[in-house]
């Protein structure tokens, strides 16, 4: 049977350390099966988040090889024979232990977004194409991959001033809703810090759920905040004709 050498962070956000284990390649085994039989073989204490199995969940991000990956979707077979695997907590985010770190910042930056938003009147009715539009950015399974990823965050440590593409794709999807009445270009310009982006796509590269972040969400909210503060015709005509967003409910 064929062994693989994983390289697991133990330890806490005081002081940690790596640690080698010997684990047997099982036909069709994932790297979270490999932290799995660590537990059950080794030390039941190495902490892991995870819950579906299934690549559904979001919970078992981790860096795998310093590259962010749910660990339900890393094959075992993917790797070199005799490749040391290096298993290690997202960076982005406060490490809790070993390789479970503390995401409940994304929570409160969702908070601050503006919520669907529909007129009271609204007419439900519009074409599949609008509604198919906005439909792959809620195939989002916050796994924070994007967020982890994003050098905005992990390098320059810009919590404070820069929302992350995860919540650029949830803005994406409130801004592009056929019914949605809501102006977010002054949250997406300011607290949003859209601006910080610089369309690299490794959030796009990193996403289990293959949605187009850099191509459909961040690339268009980007063009609208260009058109609301930095156009000189749209100020221009927002002077003449007065500045309020409408929006057409397409039949």
């Amino acid at each position: 049977m064929r062994e693989a050498q994983l390289k697991v962070f133990r330890g806490t956000d005081n002081s940690g350390e790596y640690q080698t284990y010997k684990v047997p390649i099982e036909e069709g085994m994932v790297v979270l099966d490999a932290i799995h039989y660590i537990q059950a073989t080794y030390d039941p204490n190495l902490a892991v988040r995870w819950n579906c199995k299934a690549a559904k969940c979001g919970s078992c991000s981790a860096e795998v090889n310093g590259k962010p990956a749910l660990m339900c979707k890393s094959r075992m077979d993917k790797f070199v024979d005799g490749e040391e695997i290096t298993v290690q907590p997202l960076k982005t985010f406060p490490l809790v232990k070993d390789l479970v770190t503390d995401v409940s910042w994304n929570y409160e930056v969702n908070k601050k977004i503006t919520p669907f938003s529909p007129a009271p009147d609204a007419d439900w009715t519009f074409y599949q194409e609008d509604i198919d539009r906005v439909q792959e950015f809620r195939k989002c399974i916050e796994c924070f991959l994007c967020q982890d990823v994003c050098h905005v965050l992990r390098n320059h440590d810009k919590k404070d001033s820069f929302m992350g593409p995860r919540f650029l794709v949830r803005t994406a999807g409130l801004e592009m809703h056929p019914l949605d009445e809501a102006d977010r270009t002054h949250f997406l310009k300011d607290e949003g810090g859209i601006g910080f982006c610089n369309i690299t796509k490794c959030c796009t590269e990193v996403c289990p759920e293959d949605i187009h972040i850099t191509d459909n969400a961040i690339i268009p909210l980007k063009e609208r905040v260009v058109d609301e503060f930095y156009d000189p015709i749209a100020k221009m005509i927002k002077t003449i004709f007065g500045d309020k967003k409408k929006k057409k409910v397409v039949k």
